[in-house]
């Protein structure tokens, strides 16, 4: 079944193409990558980054890959802020090929799915989540227990990368694994 990409709002890819128009914005982004790119480079792919609060997620940006002729250079995340989107950074690394080969794994399923990605800060992961209302406003909605997540490598020890997994079944774990930072000044 074939992925529904939603589409990103039209302020966040036009902020993401002016900065790929800009020398400054790519000379100071520092990813040789990008840098190096030979010919046009091209924003595709746009998925809703979501960070996952306790039980409950929220929208924070809106990631695309920068396609150079055949392959992802780099990716482009912007973010909300009081006047609208902007664009945040470019960047490169693992998580690019990871999220490519995520969503290549996500196309032969059975189930059509909204990808997005859904961002675990206390452990340091990221996951392509397959959302399966595919009709759904890709800036809100919860996860629901038969969504599917796939861990992005570099995984956290003990956490399989590529392996999906739903979200009723890993969520209790993420979650246990998730131990609060101590409070300043407080004994450890």
């Amino acid at each position: 079944m074939p992925l529904h990409v939603p589409p990103a709002p039209a302020p966040a890819l036009r902020s993401v193409l002016t900065a790929l128009a800009s020398p400054t914005a790519v000379r100071e982004a520092r990813t040789p990558s990008l840098l190096r790119a030979q010919g046009p480079v091209t924003p595709e792919l746009p998925l809703p980054v979501h960070v996952l609060d306790g039980t409950a997620t929220r929208l924070t940006g809106w990631r695309f890959l920068i396609r150079c002729g055949e392959r992802s250079v780099a990716a482009a995340e912007t973010m909300l802020t009081p006047d609208g989107w902007a664009f945040s950074h470019f960047f490169e690394g693992p998580y690019i090929a990871s999220t490519e080969r995520a969503l290549r794994q996500a196309e032969v399923m059975q189930q059509a799915y909204q990808p997005r990605l859904l961002s675990i800060p206390g452990l340091y992961m990221l996951a392509l989540w397959l959302h399966g209302d595919c009709a759904a406003d890709a800036g809100t909605g919860r996860l629901a227990a038969t969504d599917l997540l796939v861990p992005l490598a570099p995984a956290p020890p003990g956490i399989a990368a590529h392996r999906p997994h739903r979200a009723a079944e890993l969520l209790p774990v993420l979650t246990h694994r998730v131990t609060p930072a101590p409070l300043l000044g407080s004994p450890a």
